[in-house]
């Protein structure tokens, strides 16, 4: 059995084409308890994902948490599934065909565009396979998690290199940046914000929930806290609020260890005794709604808020498939496809995206 996948089919003089990877995190394929086990087993498998020594590890995992969670998450994932299916995975797709017409119209013929999800399914691998049965001897990774983590952005990189490790004839490969602090993704999280306000009014206080990770993690020199610390304030700045309007927050502990603070749950219990009766929530952390924005956010977070004296409580839902994200996305992947695209166009967008990158690493290094 060879060590290596087979290689498509060959045609001479076929053109090659631009894959494009678009990669969450994941889902179970259906809310069940059997069919979140073997989900739960890979994302928490994943040694970026639990650094705990491995075979430690191997007994918690097969011997307590896998025959205790999963009926728990399926419950979860029960509540605020949709008849099309998780919505991740739906979300995911519908961003995945918006930008391929986006896209598809300025560059007809030169890309495939098409997502993955890290754990689960579609697999990074199966996509990575679907993409040279296309000849696509170029491929572009964009990871849709706008902060980078090792959790995340480091374990999708882990799993392409260990796809093209089993590739015999490779694509040029090229991983798109973090854009926790991109131009394009502050100013459409803050549209969403203002167009929130403008139908509901504005609450007493705005709360920016991102997803947490081990303290540990910080301390050995992961960027997330400051990338994600970066975003609320760039996105108050956007915004017009003062430090005091909003506050920036980390949800999703799990275990006893000590994870970023201030913890959401926390803050959630303690902002009514600040005088916040109304309270406006957003995730800036996840770009499509998925179980930790519907289920922990808007349902277990406003059962949590009111219960300690809140009157009211919103959730601002992801920015999903909100125009002024797609345009904006698209135009962010279009300049990591710079000396690529074979056509002769360019967005004129793309030069303002390399303007303003310039103009912070120039700020950085003045600072220094």
């Amino acid at each position: 059995m060879s060590r290596y996948y087979a290689e498509p089919q060959f045609e001479h003089r076929s053109p090659s084409r631009i894959g494009i990877l678009l990669v969450n995190l994941g889902s179970p394929d259906a809310p069940t308890a059997k069919a979140v086990r073997p989900y739960l087993k890979q994302f928490l498998s994943d040694p970026r994902v639990v650094e705990i020594p491995r075979p430690i590890w191997w007994v918690i995992l097969n011997g307590i948490i896998l025959n205790i969670r999963p009926k728990k998450s399926a419950a979860k994932y029960a509540s605020i599934w949709t008849k099309d299916g998780s919505p991740l995975r739906v979300w995911t797709d519908k961003l995945t065909k918006l930008v391929k017409g986006t896209l598809g119209d300025r560059y007809r013929g030169e890309i495939s565009v098409d997502y993955a999800m890290r754990y689960g399914n579609p697999s990074i691998e199966s996509q990575i396979l679907k993409f040279k049965a296309q000849n696509c001897q170029h491929l572009l990774v964009v990871p849709l998690y706008p902060q980078y983590a090792a959790s995340t952005t480091a374990s999708v990189f882990d799993e392409v290199s260990r796809v093209l490790q089993k590739t015999r004839f490779q694509p040029t490969l090229r991983m798109a940046p973090p854009f926790y602090d991109e131009d394009f993704y502050i100013q459409a999280l803050a549209q969403s914000v203002r167009d929130h306000w403008q139908i509901n009014g504005r609450a007493d206080h705005l709360l920016m929930s991102f997803h947490g990770v081990p303290k540990y993690t910080l301390d050995k020199g992961d960027p997330y806290f400051c990338h994600a610390q970066k975003t609320g304030r760039l996105l108050g700045e956007a915004l017009a609020l003062e430090k005091g309007e909003y506050t920036v927050a980390f949800q999703s502990r799990f275990g006893k260890a000590e994870w970023l603070k201030p913890y959401t749950s926390e803050v959630l219990h303690k902002l009514p005794t600040q005088n916040v009766k109304t309270l406006d929530v957003i995730c800036p952390g996840f770009v499509a709604d998925c179980l930790e924005t519907l289920e922990e956010i808007a349902l277990e977070g406003r059962d949590d808020f009111i219960a300690a004296g809140g009157r009211s409580y919103r959730y601002i839902s992801c920015l999903n498939d909100k125009s002024i994200w797609i345009s904006g996305f698209s135009d962010f992947i279009e300049h990591e496809l710079t000396g690529w695209l074979t056509n002769g166009k360019c967005n004129k967008n793309n030069n303002s995206l390399l303007e303003q990158r310039d103009m912070r690493f120039k700020s950085f290094f003045l600072q220094k």
